[in-house]
């Protein structure tokens, strides 16, 4: 159960980023962007996703409490008294109001993008009051949570639909000079809130440590992924932007579509963090020791010890090999090799330092 609800939570993210980038786009000049089709069943099923994906932790508690008091009041109880279920009643009607405007509204009317971008960020506002962080702390966690969700909704879902819904890249270098100043600041705002809903799950002092826990576990891999995220929004960013100065039919498309790739990882490692038990909150015991910690930790592992980092030859090994495919993921790109190479590199890169710092732990 745990894995689907990761997932479900994964492509809560996607889904509301597709409406948020699609909704975007339309409001901005057909002139600066190239050539955009996305169907309206795209758009019906990520509401509809929405919808499904955010009732699976419901169906969590439902199914915990079913033997008990039986399904159906513990469907009742679920949707009716806790906290999240009231939050899905809110989502289920928002998204009837959602579909209904979808299928009504003219997609050439100029307030088509403003009414869509307003009942998406809407949605939004709603994930994040009832959010894990809104409930420790109601005003920063909740101003953290839908700060952080909006700007990488903004950020990634512009770049999911233009990547993956595009006909054409013509008009691509006029896309970049507005796309790429908003993708900067939604990065450094979606940096600040990280930090600051990390604080309420983790003391800082206790980062290494929180490692021995599945939630540890779950952050250490999101903040690697993002080695090579701000990699490919390097080369998305500016590389692609001279390129495209010196050759006007590049097709940057295929690197467009391997940071949305990364960034899909990323939200897997978010929606598994909303599934784990923070260190703030969580005794260390041998029952909640990590399995991954254990399987890749050459030590004896014991829910008492100190995670402390010191460089060692496999230590300084490996972060040499992280830095090589780092090379080799900006060589592919000079060289235009195929991009599944480069996507391969950045998942090397991120196993390497990772194992890096396993090896380097005392």
């Amino acid at each position: 159960m745990l894995v689907i609800t990761v997932i479900s939570q994964a492509l809560i993210y996607l889904c509301v980023g597709l409406c948020i980038g699609h909704f975007i786009l339309s409001i901005v000049k057909s002139s600066i962007q190239p050539k955009i089709e996305v169907n309206l069943n795209i758009l019906r099923i990520s509401i509809i996703g929405i919808v499904i994906f955010s009732f699976v932790p419901i169906l969590q508690n439902v199914l915990f409490l079913s033997s008990r008091i039986g399904f159906i009041e513990a469907l009742k109880t679920a949707i009716f008294t806790f906290e999240i279920g009231k939050a899905w009643i809110l989502i289920f009607f928002i998204s009837i109001v959602f579909l209904k405007f979808i299928h009504t509204f003219d997609q050439q009317n100029k307030l088509y993008g403003i009414f869509g971008l307003s009942i998406s960020i809407s949605l939004i506002l709603i994930l994040g009051w009832f959010s894990h962080a809104s409930s420790i702390d109601r005003v920063w966690g909740f101003i953290g949570d839908t700060l952080h969700l909006l700007a990488v909704s903004v950020w990634v879902g512009t770049l999911i639909v233009v990547s993956w819904f595009s006909k054409n890249h013509e008009n691509w270098f006029r896309f970049l000079k507005w796309y790429t100043p908003i993708a900067i600041v939604c990065l450094l705002v979606t940096i600040f809130t990280g930090v600051l809903l990390m604080n309420f799950m983790v003391d800082f002092e206790e980062y290494t440590n929180s490692w021995l826990i599945p939630y540890g576990q779950a952050l250490l891999w999101k903040h690697l992924l993002i080695i090579p995220l701000l990699v490919y929004a390097f080369i998305n960013g500016i590389f692609i932007h001279w390129r495209l100065k010196k050759i006007s039919d590049f097709n940057p498309i295929p690197w467009a579509r391997i940071e949305s790739i990364i960034i899909l990882l990323i939200f897997s490692a978010t929606a598994a963090l909303g599934e784990q038990s923070p260190p703030k909150v969580t005794p260390l015991k041998s029952e909640n020791l990590s399995s991954l910690f254990q399987a890749f930790y050459q030590g004896q592992v014991a829910p008492d010890m100190i995670v402390n980092l010191s460089l060692n030859w496999p230590s300084v090994s490996l972060l040499i090999l992280s830095i090589l495919f780092l090379a080799l993921i900006i060589f592919s790109y000079i060289r235009k090799v195929p991009d599944l190479f480069s996507f391969l590199m950045s998942l090397c890169l991120v196993f390497c330092v990772y194992l890096s710092l396993m090896f380097s732990i005392q």
